[in-house]
């Protein structure tokens, strides 16, 4: 544990430092420099401020058990042993957030997400069950304060979605979203179905952390770029100038379109964000398959053919398969009331990684 503390302190002092350097007139006038600093004291802001609280708490408790050793009145002493016993369930519980704080950071986990929700099987009602799970992450979105915009979109005659592709724009954005990969089932009578029978159907969402420039190298000369009219619901025709844009990275077999906007710049533009964020999550897999343990994560591999959640209408119930968790609210849920489930799911991959830190 002294390695751990030790650990805090120098954490502590580069808080500290931190703080001098971001508020120096000097470091103010060069803006860039100036983010930087601010970026690195907000990035251990949190474990700073509960490594204070918990050394705070151990004064306390060592003042308390000095006094215990002298000898008082027995009302006294009696509130001084439950003194005592709050301080040290405040300690102990400090002691496991400190933990938590400090396990390796996901290097994506503040970043924005592309997400890519696709009809699977159960032909039209898979389509209007991954619009439902559209409106879901949307409604979840307005909640966090985070921006959605559409890269891509085919919608159904019936207001389904074949396939769709948005950004998601805001602070911890990944680190919320990145164990909704995986395909998503439901299980319901489908408005298309006259007889009343439940019908099990399927949509796949994928979570891609959105790449900078700098992390994918992508030569110009790899590229095939096609352009042409955009079409609507039933595969019309929505204008009649070649604004959409399809491209084609010719190594690895990718192929991205985009024909939300109506200028085939902005189009091209949001269809390389896309291509960027695949060609970024290609790579992290192929690393992860080569670091791979024998022993999978509790929490999924988040590979997109493994059935994570199920959505049971006639029982009002959402079970998410890889933690075991059942939630009778389902309406709520789809509403955009996800906060449960993804807490439970980081929960667990937290205990998860705390258990390896502990036997390594």
């Amino acid at each position: 544990m002294k390695s751990v503390f030790d650990k805090l302190d120098n954490l502590e002092k580069k808080y500290e430092e931190l703080s001098e350097l971001i508020a120096d007139p000097k470091i103010m006038a060069d803006r860039e420099r100036w983010q930087q600093y601010v970026k690195a004291h907000s990035e251990i802001s949190e474990v700073v401020t509960v490594y204070r609280q918990y050394k705070k708490v151990v004064a306390e408790l060592e003042d308390v058990r000095q006094m215990l050793r002298e000898k008082m009145e027995p009302e006294l002493r009696e509130m001084a042993e439950m003194e005592e016993e709050e301080l040290k369930d405040k300690k102990k519980e400090l002691e496991q957030k400190l933990k938590v704080l400090l396990l390796p950071k996901d290097p994506n986990d503040e970043k924005n997400v592309i997400m890519e929700i696709r009809a699977g099987t159960g032909g039209e009602e898979a389509a209007l069950f991954a619009a439902d799970l559209f409106r879901m992450y949307t409604r979840f979105a307005e909640l966090k304060g985070w921006r959605i915009e559409i890269m891509d979109s085919h919608y159904t005659d019936l207001g389904g979605l074949k396939e769709i592709v948005f950004l998601v724009e805001g602070k911890g954005a990944y680190s919320q979203l990145k164990f909704e990969s995986g395909v998503h089932r439901v299980q319901r009578v489908p408005t298309t179905e006259s007889g009343g029978r439940i019908h099990t159907s399927a949509a796949t969402v994928a979570v891609l952390p959105e790449a900078e420039e700098v992390e994918v190298d992508i030569n110009p000369n790899d590229l095939r770029v096609d352009v042409f009219c955009s079409t609507g619901p039933g595969g019309q025709s929505v204008n009649t100038t070649q604004s959409a844009v399809r491209i084609t990275h010719i190594p690895t077999g990718i192929v991205v379109s985009c024909q939300d906007e109506k200028s085939q710049h902005k189009n091209k533009e949001k269809a390389m964000r896309v291509l960027r964020a695949r060609l970024l999550d290609r790579a992290q897999q192929e690393q992860q398959q080569q670091m791979a343990s024998a022993r999978k994560s509790q929490v999924g591999t988040g590979d997109r053919s493994e059935r994570i959640r199920t959505y049971n209408f006639p029982q009002n119930r959402v079970t998410d398969h890889r933690i075991g968790l059942t939630l009778h609210r389902l309406q709520d849920v789809l509403m955009g009331n996800l906060q449960e489930v993804v807490d439970a799911l980081v929960t667990t991959k937290q205990a998860e990684q705390l258990q390896q830190v502990e036997q390594a």
